[in-house]
């Protein structure tokens, strides 16, 4: 200090420092109403906002009390800036953070809302959260007075190195960012891989993209093998499909009276079964002479992958019901073996017999 300390300085300085906490205080008070108005809107983006403030806000006002402190006690010019530095230091680190928080929360946001943007996807906010904290550090070693030229040299020089290591670490990083921004894979979404894995998208990360299967396990995938394999996408273009169901049914049946009884029963099903699509037009195409029945097909509208079980279940159970009531004979498959002598019949349906001799 230049000279003693006197009520002539701790006066001020203690008017600067409950002032700074007593506006810390109101601060908080003042955004945490603010809060509960931007609860209450339908943009998210301002509840992040107003919760980033609530951290940097408060802490300003301290800053600039202890500052204000600061200058008004006789300190030396060396003790001074020290001070100062290290509450430029502090509010820089804070504002980092919450700058981070913001921006991320606010991607997290837009991608939420729109439509073919990955909703959950946490690579873009990483990213986007790793990169505003690296700059925050670039600032704070300016303000130390630490040169960063030679460090962004070094970094740029040992660049080369560090992608070899981590050949396969990038490979994942780039086909993930590739994967969303392709829009082939959303969070979300109904996949079917060559390799046999499939079910709803949960996560797309830096590194790894996570399948939840119908049996509710958890399959993580890399990146790269994603980008690699050849893959359904159950829910794109369109989230509503069509499933085909095989029936049969004997060959003294009316065929008209067949495709009428169907007709009903599958309009039935689209209109009272969870999941089916009620503006469906049933869809009915004989297509093989087989060798115990006539065979057709029956496609039914769903409104997404899941739900085809369900409704074929329910389906089965309908249209089994009603042949039975209305005399529709679906015939299973019979085989007819013939014992002669010195010769075997071998099994056949209704064409032909192929006659093997004994050995």
């Amino acid at each position: 200090m230049t000279e003693d300390l006197t009520m002539d300085h701790l006066l001020p300085a203690g008017i600067a420092l409950g002032a700074g906490l007593l506006g810390a205080f109101g601060l908080r008070m003042l955004l945490r109403w603010l809060a509960g108005h931007a609860g209450r809107t339908r943009w998210s983006g301002d509840d992040v906002i107003v919760a980033a403030l609530r951290t940097v806000a408060p802490w300003a006002a301290v800053a600039g009390g202890v500052a204000g402190a600061a200058a008004a006690l006789p300190l030396t010019r060396t003790v001074q800036h020290s001070v100062n530095q290290v509450l430029q230091v502090l509010l820089i680190f804070v504002a980092t953070v919450t700058a981070a928080r913001v921006i991320a929360g606010l991607v997290r946001t837009v991608t939420s809302s729109r439509s073919g943007v990955a909703g959950s996807a946490t690579i873009f906010v990483n990213i986007t959260r790793i990169l505003v904290l690296a700059l925050g550090f670039l600032v704070i070693l300016q303000t130390l007075g630490v040169s960063i030229a030679p460090m962004l040299t070094a970094l740029g020089v040992g660049g080369l190195a560090v992608a070899l290591a981590l050949q396969d670490t990038l490979a994942n990083l780039f086909a993930g960012i590739h994967i969303l921004a392709s829009k082939t894979v959303q969070p979300g979404d109904y996949i079917q891989l060559s390799s046999g894995e499939e079910g709803y998208v949960e996560d797309i990360n830096w590194r790894q993209t996570t399948v939840r299967e119908l049996s509710n396990n958890l399959v993580v995938i890399p990146n790269g093998q994603l980008a690699k394999s050849n893959m359904t996408n159950f829910m794109r273009p369109e989230q509503q499909l069509t499933v085909l169901v095989q029936v049969g049914v004997s060959y003294d049946s009316d065929l008209d009276h067949v495709e009428r009884v169907t007709t009903e029963v599958i309009a039935e099903v689209m209109t009272e079964v969870s999941g089916a699509v009620p503006d469906h037009e049933p869809a009915i195409r004989f297509h093989t002479f087989g060798d115990s029945r006539i065979g057709f097909t029956v496609i039914l509208g769903v409104g997404e992958f899941s739900d085809q079980y369900r409704i074929k279940h329910e389906f089965i159970k309908r249209l089994h019901r009603r042949y039975r009531a209305e005399g529709i004979r679906i015939p299973s498959p019979a085989r007819t073996v013939a014992l002669q002598q010195g010769a075997v019949v071998l099994p056949q349906q209704r064409l032909g017999e192929d006659t093997v001799p004994l050995p």
